[in-house]
Protein backbone atom coordinates (compact mmCIF):
# COMPACT_ATOMS: atom_id res chain seq x y z
CA UNK A 1 0.00 0.00 0.00
CA UNK A 2 1.36 3.36 -0.99
CA UNK A 3 2.16 5.35 1.68
CA UNK A 4 0.46 8.60 0.37
CA UNK A 5 -2.78 6.61 1.10
CA UNK A 6 -5.03 6.99 4.20
CA UNK A 7 -5.25 4.31 6.40
CA UNK A 8 -8.39 2.73 7.83
CA UNK A 9 -8.14 4.67 11.01
CA UNK A 10 -7.78 8.02 8.52
CA UNK A 11 -10.44 7.80 7.02
CA UNK A 12 -12.56 6.34 9.99
CA UNK A 13 -11.21 9.89 11.84
CA UNK A 14 -12.16 12.09 9.15
CA UNK A 15 -15.98 10.56 8.76
CA UNK A 16 -16.50 11.90 11.74
CA UNK A 17 -15.47 15.58 10.62
CA UNK A 18 -17.41 14.92 7.34
CA UNK A 19 -20.81 13.97 9.34
CA UNK A 20 -20.47 17.24 11.42
CA UNK A 21 -21.68 18.67 8.00
CA UNK A 22 -23.74 16.06 6.60
CA UNK A 23 -24.93 12.49 6.69
CA UNK A 24 -23.47 9.32 5.21
CA UNK A 25 -25.15 9.01 1.50
CA UNK A 26 -27.41 6.68 0.57
CA UNK A 27 -26.49 3.70 -1.95
CA UNK A 28 -28.99 1.74 -3.54
CA UNK A 29 -29.92 -1.15 -5.64
CA UNK A 30 -31.94 0.27 -8.00
CA UNK A 31 -34.39 -2.76 -10.06
CA UNK A 32 -35.07 -1.36 -13.18
CA UNK A 33 -30.98 0.33 -13.74
CA UNK A 34 -29.97 -3.26 -12.81
CA UNK A 35 -32.70 -4.90 -15.35
CA UNK A 36 -31.55 -2.38 -17.90
CA UNK A 37 -27.75 -3.46 -17.03
CA UNK A 38 -28.94 -7.26 -16.89
CA UNK A 39 -27.15 -7.29 -13.48
CA UNK A 40 -27.13 -6.13 -10.10
CA UNK A 41 -26.61 -2.00 -10.42
CA UNK A 42 -25.69 -0.16 -7.01
CA UNK A 43 -25.58 3.50 -6.89
CA UNK A 44 -23.67 5.55 -4.55
CA UNK A 45 -25.71 8.76 -4.50
CA UNK A 46 -23.37 11.70 -3.98
CA UNK A 47 -25.62 13.72 -5.78
CA UNK A 48 -27.25 13.55 -2.03
CA UNK A 49 -24.25 16.25 -0.38
CA UNK A 50 -25.37 19.45 0.70
CA UNK A 51 -23.37 20.78 -2.65
CA UNK A 52 -24.68 17.97 -4.85
CA UNK A 53 -21.05 16.16 -5.38
CA UNK A 54 -19.07 14.25 -3.56
CA UNK A 55 -16.21 16.83 -3.46
CA UNK A 56 -17.66 18.38 -0.29
CA UNK A 57 -15.97 15.58 1.75
CA UNK A 58 -12.45 16.82 0.49
CA UNK A 59 -12.78 20.10 1.06
CA UNK A 60 -14.25 19.45 4.63
CA UNK A 61 -11.05 17.14 5.38
CA UNK A 62 -8.68 19.58 3.94
CA UNK A 63 -9.62 22.47 5.67
CA UNK A 64 -9.99 20.35 8.90
CA UNK A 65 -5.91 19.21 8.66
CA UNK A 66 -5.15 22.83 7.71
CA UNK A 67 -6.69 23.58 11.25
CA UNK A 68 -5.22 20.69 12.92
CA UNK A 69 -1.91 22.57 11.91
CA UNK A 70 -3.27 25.78 13.06
CA UNK A 71 -1.98 26.68 8.97
CA UNK A 72 -5.45 27.94 8.27
CA UNK A 73 -4.73 31.29 5.97
CA UNK A 74 -6.65 34.43 5.67
CA UNK A 75 -7.49 33.49 2.17
CA UNK A 76 -7.57 30.88 -0.06
CA UNK A 77 -7.82 30.42 -4.20
CA UNK A 78 -8.66 27.46 -5.88
CA UNK A 79 -9.18 26.40 -9.92
CA UNK A 80 -12.80 24.49 -10.50
CA UNK A 81 -14.72 24.29 -12.90
CA UNK A 82 -17.46 23.35 -10.35
CA UNK A 83 -17.99 21.10 -7.52
CA UNK A 84 -14.35 21.30 -6.08
CA UNK A 85 -15.05 24.88 -5.73
CA UNK A 86 -18.15 24.59 -4.47
CA UNK A 87 -16.16 22.12 -1.76
CA UNK A 88 -13.37 24.95 -0.82
CA UNK A 89 -16.04 27.70 -0.58
CA UNK A 90 -18.19 25.43 1.64
CA UNK A 91 -15.10 24.51 4.07
CA UNK A 92 -13.79 27.97 3.98
CA UNK A 93 -17.18 29.30 5.15
CA UNK A 94 -17.14 27.01 7.86
CA UNK A 95 -13.84 28.32 8.93
CA UNK A 96 -14.13 31.85 8.28
CA UNK A 97 -11.47 32.16 5.16
CA UNK A 98 -12.27 34.28 2.72
CA UNK A 99 -12.17 32.71 -0.87
CA UNK A 100 -11.58 33.43 -4.58
CA UNK A 101 -12.24 31.17 -7.63
CA UNK A 102 -10.82 30.55 -10.95
CA UNK A 103 -13.16 29.44 -13.20
CA UNK A 104 -12.53 28.73 -17.28
CA UNK A 105 -15.06 31.44 -19.42
CA UNK A 106 -18.06 29.83 -20.27
CA UNK A 107 -18.12 27.56 -16.96
CA UNK A 108 -21.48 25.98 -16.00
CA UNK A 109 -24.10 28.62 -14.93
CA UNK A 110 -25.67 27.44 -11.97
CA UNK A 111 -22.44 25.96 -10.50
CA UNK A 112 -20.94 29.62 -10.56
CA UNK A 113 -24.27 30.65 -9.12
CA UNK A 114 -23.68 28.10 -6.36
CA UNK A 115 -20.04 28.84 -5.76
CA UNK A 116 -21.17 32.59 -4.87
CA UNK A 117 -24.15 31.55 -2.74
CA UNK A 118 -21.55 30.24 -0.36
CA UNK A 119 -19.98 33.37 -0.38
CA UNK A 120 -16.72 32.92 -2.77
CA UNK A 121 -15.46 35.67 -4.74
CA UNK A 122 -15.28 34.24 -8.51
CA UNK A 123 -13.03 35.16 -11.22
CA UNK A 124 -13.33 34.36 -14.96
CA UNK A 125 -9.99 33.45 -16.94
CA UNK A 126 -8.96 30.87 -19.72
CA UNK A 127 -11.35 28.30 -21.96
CA UNK A 128 -10.45 25.64 -20.16
CA UNK A 129 -9.48 24.38 -16.57
CA UNK A 130 -5.52 23.87 -17.09
CA UNK A 131 -5.62 27.67 -17.98
CA UNK A 132 -7.88 28.94 -14.96
CA UNK A 133 -5.46 26.86 -12.52
CA UNK A 134 -2.21 28.60 -13.80
CA UNK A 135 -4.10 31.35 -13.37
CA UNK A 136 -5.04 30.54 -9.80
CA UNK A 137 -1.91 29.70 -8.78
CA UNK A 138 -0.40 32.96 -10.39
CA UNK A 139 -2.83 34.74 -8.01
CA UNK A 140 -2.03 32.97 -5.06
CA UNK A 141 1.46 33.91 -5.39
CA UNK A 142 0.61 37.14 -6.36
CA UNK A 143 -1.36 37.78 -3.09
CA UNK A 144 -0.01 35.95 -0.71
CA UNK A 145 -2.69 33.48 -0.69
CA UNK A 146 -3.06 29.42 0.32
CA UNK A 147 -3.86 27.81 -3.35
CA UNK A 148 -6.08 24.92 -2.75
CA UNK A 149 -5.02 22.35 -5.30
CA UNK A 150 -7.28 20.07 -6.95
CA UNK A 151 -5.41 16.78 -5.71
CA UNK A 152 -3.67 16.09 -2.79
CA UNK A 153 -3.46 13.57 -0.02
CA UNK A 154 -5.60 15.70 2.00
CA UNK A 155 -8.77 15.97 -0.24
CA UNK A 156 -9.01 12.25 -0.94
CA UNK A 157 -8.80 11.55 2.54
CA UNK A 158 -11.76 12.42 2.67
CA UNK A 159 -13.34 11.75 -0.74
CA UNK A 160 -12.28 7.89 0.53
CA UNK A 161 -15.54 8.34 3.32
CA UNK A 162 -17.63 8.01 0.37
CA UNK A 163 -16.19 4.91 -0.91
CA UNK A 164 -15.74 3.41 2.56
CA UNK A 165 -19.37 3.82 3.15
CA UNK A 166 -19.98 2.16 -0.38
CA UNK A 167 -17.69 -0.80 0.78
CA UNK A 168 -18.78 -1.67 4.01
CA UNK A 169 -22.58 -1.31 3.02
CA UNK A 170 -22.30 -3.13 -0.07
CA UNK A 171 -19.45 -6.00 0.84
CA UNK A 172 -20.63 -8.46 -1.92
CA UNK A 173 -19.03 -5.60 -4.33
CA UNK A 174 -17.42 -7.37 -7.65
CA UNK A 175 -16.77 -3.98 -9.51
CA UNK A 176 -16.90 -0.50 -9.30
CA UNK A 177 -16.93 2.00 -11.86
CA UNK A 178 -14.81 5.53 -10.83
CA UNK A 179 -14.72 8.71 -12.91
CA UNK A 180 -11.89 10.61 -13.12
CA UNK A 181 -11.29 14.11 -13.25
CA UNK A 182 -7.81 15.25 -11.64
CA UNK A 183 -8.16 11.44 -9.61
CA UNK A 184 -9.04 12.10 -6.44
CA UNK A 185 -12.06 9.95 -6.11
CA UNK A 186 -10.24 6.92 -8.07
CA UNK A 187 -7.46 7.04 -5.77
CA UNK A 188 -9.91 7.47 -2.84
CA UNK A 189 -11.56 4.47 -4.12
CA UNK A 190 -8.48 2.43 -4.45
CA UNK A 191 -7.37 3.88 -0.56
CA UNK A 192 -10.77 2.26 0.52
CA UNK A 193 -10.98 -0.87 -0.94
CA UNK A 194 -7.26 -1.27 0.38
CA UNK A 195 -7.84 -0.13 4.10
CA UNK A 196 -10.59 -2.43 3.91
CA UNK A 197 -9.21 -5.36 2.83
CA UNK A 198 -12.31 -5.24 0.07
CA UNK A 199 -11.72 -7.63 -3.32
CA UNK A 200 -13.56 -5.32 -5.43
CA UNK A 201 -12.22 -4.38 -8.58
CA UNK A 202 -12.27 -0.16 -9.00
CA UNK A 203 -12.08 0.86 -13.12
CA UNK A 204 -11.47 4.24 -13.90
CA UNK A 205 -13.54 6.33 -16.61
CA UNK A 206 -12.39 8.97 -18.48
CA UNK A 207 -14.36 10.77 -21.23
CA UNK A 208 -13.32 10.13 -24.55
CA UNK A 209 -12.93 14.25 -25.30
CA UNK A 210 -10.22 14.73 -22.34
CA UNK A 211 -7.68 11.33 -22.60
CA UNK A 212 -4.87 12.84 -20.35
CA UNK A 213 -5.45 10.13 -18.09
CA UNK A 214 -6.12 7.37 -20.29
CA UNK A 215 -2.80 8.11 -22.68
CA UNK A 216 -0.58 9.20 -19.29
CA UNK A 217 -1.57 5.50 -18.23
CA UNK A 218 -0.88 3.95 -21.36
CA UNK A 219 2.71 5.80 -21.88
CA UNK A 220 3.94 5.58 -18.27
CA UNK A 221 3.93 9.32 -17.75
CA UNK A 222 2.16 12.33 -17.83
CA UNK A 223 1.03 12.85 -21.76
CA UNK A 224 -1.34 16.17 -22.09
CA UNK A 225 -4.14 15.67 -24.09
CA UNK A 226 -6.35 18.20 -25.76
CA UNK A 227 -10.19 18.61 -24.12
CA UNK A 228 -13.17 18.96 -25.95
CA UNK A 229 -15.76 17.37 -23.98
CA UNK A 230 -18.80 19.53 -24.28
CA UNK A 231 -20.84 17.46 -21.48
CA UNK A 232 -18.69 16.01 -18.66
CA UNK A 233 -16.97 18.89 -17.77
CA UNK A 234 -16.18 17.42 -13.98
CA UNK A 235 -13.40 14.85 -16.40
CA UNK A 236 -12.58 17.85 -18.37
CA UNK A 237 -8.69 17.96 -17.65
CA UNK A 238 -5.81 18.44 -20.11
CA UNK A 239 -2.72 17.55 -17.62
CA UNK A 240 -2.87 14.37 -15.85
CA UNK A 241 -1.48 14.62 -11.77
CA UNK A 242 1.90 12.44 -11.19
CA UNK A 243 0.76 11.78 -8.10
CA UNK A 244 -2.51 10.62 -8.90
CA UNK A 245 -0.87 8.65 -12.09
CA UNK A 246 1.59 6.49 -9.83
CA UNK A 247 -1.57 5.18 -7.46
CA UNK A 248 -4.08 4.50 -10.57
CA UNK A 249 -1.35 2.65 -12.67
CA UNK A 250 -0.75 -0.08 -9.90
CA UNK A 251 -4.35 -0.35 -8.45
CA UNK A 252 -6.71 0.53 -11.24
CA UNK A 253 -7.83 -2.63 -13.12
CA UNK A 254 -8.46 -1.10 -16.50
CA UNK A 255 -9.41 2.53 -18.04
CA UNK A 256 -12.75 2.78 -19.89
CA UNK A 257 -13.41 5.91 -22.22
CA UNK A 258 -16.91 6.99 -22.60
CA UNK A 259 -18.04 9.71 -25.36
CA UNK A 260 -20.81 12.79 -24.38
CA UNK A 261 -22.72 10.40 -26.58
CA UNK A 262 -22.68 7.72 -24.27
CA UNK A 263 -22.62 9.73 -21.30
CA UNK A 264 -25.84 11.75 -22.37
CA UNK A 265 -27.57 7.92 -22.85
CA UNK A 266 -26.32 7.36 -19.07
CA UNK A 267 -28.23 11.00 -18.01
CA UNK A 268 -31.08 9.78 -19.46
CA UNK A 269 -31.32 6.44 -18.07
CA UNK A 270 -30.21 7.39 -14.73
CA UNK A 271 -33.25 9.75 -14.79
CA UNK A 272 -35.51 7.02 -16.21
CA UNK A 273 -34.81 4.09 -13.98
CA UNK A 274 -34.22 6.50 -10.79
CA UNK A 275 -35.30 10.15 -11.10
CA UNK A 276 -32.20 11.66 -9.88
CA UNK A 277 -30.39 14.18 -11.99
CA UNK A 278 -26.80 13.35 -12.88
CA UNK A 279 -24.48 15.95 -14.47
CA UNK A 280 -21.90 14.81 -16.61
CA UNK A 281 -19.14 13.37 -15.04
CA UNK A 282 -21.81 11.73 -12.59
CA UNK A 283 -23.41 9.58 -15.41
CA UNK A 284 -19.68 8.54 -16.76
CA UNK A 285 -19.75 5.87 -14.86
CA UNK A 286 -23.33 3.72 -15.48
CA UNK A 287 -22.08 5.08 -19.33
CA UNK A 288 -18.40 2.41 -18.45
CA UNK A 289 -20.53 -0.29 -17.14
CA UNK A 290 -23.52 0.27 -19.93
CA UNK A 291 -20.66 0.04 -22.60
CA UNK A 292 -19.46 -3.66 -20.68
CA UNK A 293 -22.41 -4.67 -20.01
CA UNK A 294 -21.77 -8.00 -22.02
CA UNK A 295 -18.76 -8.98 -19.57
CA UNK A 296 -20.37 -8.24 -16.67
CA UNK A 297 -23.33 -10.29 -16.51
CA UNK A 298 -23.73 -12.59 -12.54
CA UNK A 299 -21.30 -9.73 -11.20
CA UNK A 300 -22.57 -7.08 -8.77
CA UNK A 301 -21.89 -3.68 -10.61
CA UNK A 302 -21.35 -0.12 -8.18
CA UNK A 303 -21.32 2.52 -10.04
CA UNK A 304 -21.21 5.96 -8.18
CA UNK A 305 -23.36 8.88 -8.90
CA UNK A 306 -20.76 11.58 -8.73
CA UNK A 307 -22.72 14.78 -8.90
CA UNK A 308 -25.99 16.18 -10.02
CA UNK A 309 -25.05 19.64 -10.99
CA UNK A 310 -25.81 20.05 -14.56
CA UNK A 311 -27.48 23.50 -15.93
CA UNK A 312 -30.87 22.93 -16.46
CA UNK A 313 -30.38 24.10 -20.20
CA UNK A 314 -28.58 21.77 -20.77
CA UNK A 315 -30.17 18.76 -19.14
CA UNK A 316 -33.31 19.93 -20.16
CA UNK A 317 -31.39 19.17 -24.33
CA UNK A 318 -29.94 15.99 -22.89
CA UNK A 319 -33.59 14.76 -22.43
CA UNK A 320 -35.00 16.44 -25.45
CA UNK A 321 -32.59 13.67 -27.45
CA UNK A 322 -34.02 10.79 -26.49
Amino acid sequence: MNSSLPSLADIEAIAQVVYRSMPATPQYRWGTLSERLGTDCWLKHENHTPVGAFKIRGGLSYFHHLSRRRALPREVICATRGNHGQSVAWAAREHGVACTIVVPHGNSVEKNAAMRSLGAHLVEHGDDFQASREHAQALAAERGAHMVPSFHADLFSGVATAWWEFFRAVTHLDVVYVPIGLGSSACSAIAAKLALGHRVRVVGVVSAHATTYADSLAAGHVVSAPVSTRLADGMACRVAETDALSILARHLDHVVQVSDAEVAQAMRALFADTHNVAEGAGAAAFAAAWQERTSLRGLAVGAALSGGNVDSAVFSDVLAQA
